[in-house]
C-alpha cells in the first residue's frame, strides 16, 4: 500500500487502513439485521479498512476470474457471511466454502488504485499479471473479426428458449395452468 508491502502483516495493513478511511468517513453503514434467533435488530457498523480492502480485491475479481467463477464465488460468498454471522466457524460447510474461495483466489493479484471520498471507497484503476481482460479480444473492431459468426452463436445460445417456447408456449410462465396446445383444432377444448 502507498510503495509499502504488508506481507505477513495483514492487522498492520487494516490499521493503516482504518486510519486513513476513518478520515474519509469510509465504511460506516446502518442497517436493519435479521438475528439468528429470528428477531430484527438495528446495527451500526463501522469498517474502513474492510471496506477499502474488499472495494480493491473486488476490483482484481473482475480482472482475473473466469465469469462463472466469479459469479458462482459471489453467491457463495453470501452463505460463507451467513455462516460467519451465525457464529458458526467451524462448520464443515463454512470450511468446505473456504477451500473453494481459497482455490478461487489463486489467481488475484495485481494492483488497485482506490479513491476514498465522502465516505465512499470506490476502484479506480486495477492492473494484473493474471489478467484476462485483453484490448485486442474485448473489442468488435477486432482484425479477422468475423461478424457473421455472431449470428450461429446466438442462434445455438438461445435453442434452449426457443425448444421450450415451442414446446410449452406459456405453460411455464402459468405453471402449466390454463395452458392451451398450439396443436389443438380451433374450438377444441384442452382436458
Amino acid at each position: 500500500m502507498n510503495g509499502s508491502s504488508y506481507r505477513g502483516r495483514g492487522h498492520e495493513l487494516i490499521a493503516e487502513l482504518n486510519r486513513i478511511g476513518g478520515k474519509h468517513g469510509v465504511g460506516q453503514v446502518t442497517l436493519v439485521e435479521n438475528r439468528l434467533v429470528g428477531m430484527k435488530s438495528r446495527g451500526v457498523y463501522e469498517t474502513p479498512g474492510g471496506t477499502i480492502l474488499y472495494e480493491a480485491h473486488k476490483a482484481l475479481e473482475q480482472l482475473c476470474l473466469e465469469r462463472d467463477l466469479y459469479h458462482y464465488k459471489q453467491q457463495a460468498a453470501l452463505k460463507y457471511g451467513e455462516l460467519v454471522y451465525y457464529g458458526q466457524w467451524f462448520h464443515p460447510l463454512r470450511e468446505a466454502l473456504q477451500t473453494f474461495m481459497d482455490h478461487a483466489n489463486q489467481v488475484v493479484t495485481g494492483k488497485v488504485q482506490v479513491k476514498l471520498y465522502k465516505g465512499r471507497a470506490a476502484a479506480t484503476s486495477a492492473t494484473s499479471p493474471l489478467s484476462l481482460y485483453d484490448t485486442k479480444l474485448a473489442s468488435f473492431a477486432m482484425k479477422d473479426y468475423d461478424v457473421t459468426a455472431a449470428r450461429g452463436f446466438i442462434d445455438l445460445f438461445g435453442l434452449p428458449m426457443k425448444v421450450r417456447g415451442l414446446k410449452q408456449g406459456d405453460a411455464g410462465a402459468n405453471g402449466g395452468r390454463g395452458a392451451t396446445k398450439k396443436t389443438a383444432g380451433r374450438g377444441s377444448k384442452r382436458r
